[in-house]
Formats: structure tokens, sequence, C-alpha cells
């Protein structure tokens, strides 16, 4: 299992009037989550992009427990506990400052070929920085 932990803090524009994170912005956290776990291992989207690759959204699910408000710090964690194929699964875990569950939720993504637009295997720079934990 890989995890990585990001922290942010609730920007006003990410707020409805009532000052509570819009539901529509918790996919965004997932992709900050989602970026931060690859930064960590040393890959980038640029990187995998530069190589023909590409990784379309195919699931999403969203689970909300409690309202996260304007201004609080909120810290994302974000896991890959399966081996991926031609998809990869991210789990995340977004926490308030007070370390209490608002939200939780799972993206799946799959490899493209950029050019076909075809499915393909797990890109072998992948497999290799993956390999070691799993």
């Amino acid at each position: 299992m890989i995890e990585n932990k990001t922290s942010f803090r609730v920007r006003y524009a990410e707020t409805d009037q009532m000052g509570i994170v819009n539901n529509a912005n918790y996919p965004t956290y997932y992709e900050i989550g989602r970026t931060e776990l690859f930064r960590e291992l040393g890959l980038s989207y640029k990187i995998i992009e530069s190589a023909g690759i590409i990784l379309p959204l195919a699931d999403l699910f969203v689970k909300y427990h409690r309202p996260a408000l304007y201004d609080d710090m909120l810290t994302i964690k974000t896991c890959i506990k399966e081996w991926p194929a031609s998809r990869i699964r991210f789990d995340y875990s977004i926490y308030n400052e007070d370390e209490k569950l608002v939200n939780e939720g799972y993206t799946t993504l799959a490899y493209l070929d950029a050019k076909s637009r075809r499915p393909m295997r797990i890109p072998p720079m992948v497999v290799e920085l993956l390999q070691p934990y799993f």
C-alpha cells in the first residue's frame, strides 16, 4: 500500500453563502491528493502525459460525513491499496483540523494510449515506482 498526506486550506471561492464547502469541490480535492501522491513517488502527470499516456476518470465515489468550512485546514490522505493493472484506484479520506473525518471516496482512472485512445496495461515507469510498495 502507498499513502500520502497533503494539507490545504479551504478557499472562500470553494464555499457557499453559509461558508460550507460546496460538494462539487471534493473531486478537485481528490485530484490534489492524487497528484501529490504521484509527485512524492517522483512521477508527475506531466511526465506521464509526455510519455503518451493519459489517465481519464472511470469511476468516482464520494461520501460526505460532516461539512468542511471556509478557512478550515484540511488534510487529505490518499492511498493506493491494490496493485493496478489497466486501471488504478485511489482511496481518499479528508480530515479537518480536529482530525474528524469530513469526507471519503475513491476514484478509478484508466491508462490510455494518448494517440489511439485505447486502454493499455500499467506503464513500465509506473510499475517500477509502485513495485516496492506491493
